[in-house]
């Protein structure tokens, strides 16, 4: 369930401009889980979120990739947990995960900065990759598939 929720986080935190932890729960009770400000406060500080300005003097929590190796983890975790299958339609990747984590695994590829892809785009359950040629398609599944553990 946690891994659940932080992938929650991270998709939420990644399609709205969200600016404290009460907005956070609400997005997250409205997506079905059951949090107390303690969640959310132990959550955020698991995920290393922070804060970057937005419009009006405002801030938002974002995930910021450092380059750290546990940042990296939790991408890779995202990925695993988020994957069901894929398939390759020339350089077209299409990725499918568990409901509504696709949004979620898809920013976690973006955020893998994997040169073979130019980018994704994310439904619910189904993710669309533009990988830049078909041999490139061809390394990102066998990435995947190493990380998944799925041969």
């Amino acid at each position: 369930m946690k891994t659940e929720r932080h992938a929650k986080i991270f998709d939420l935190i990644s399609r709205y401009e969200i600016e404290t932890q009460e907005e956070l729960a609400d997005y997250l009770i409205k997506e079905g889980f059951s949090v107390t400000q303690a969640t959310i406060s132990r959550d955020i500080r698991e995920l290393k979120l922070t804060k970057i300005p937005i419009s009006g003097g405002r801030q938002k929590y974002s995930m910021m990739y450092d380059g750290n190796e546990e940042m990296n983890e939790k991408y890779l975790r995202i990925l695993k947990d988020g994957f069901v299958s894929m398939d390759m339609a020339q350089n077209i990747l299409v990725v499918k995960t568990v409901s509504g984590m696709a949004m979620a695994v898809a920013a976690a590829l973006d955020k893998m900065h994997w040169q073979e892809i130019a980018g994704c785009i994310a439904g619910d359950d189904t993710i669309m990759c533009a990988v830049r040629s078909v041999d490139d398609t061809l390394q990102v599944m066998g990435k995947i598939r190493r990380i998944v553990g799925k041969s």
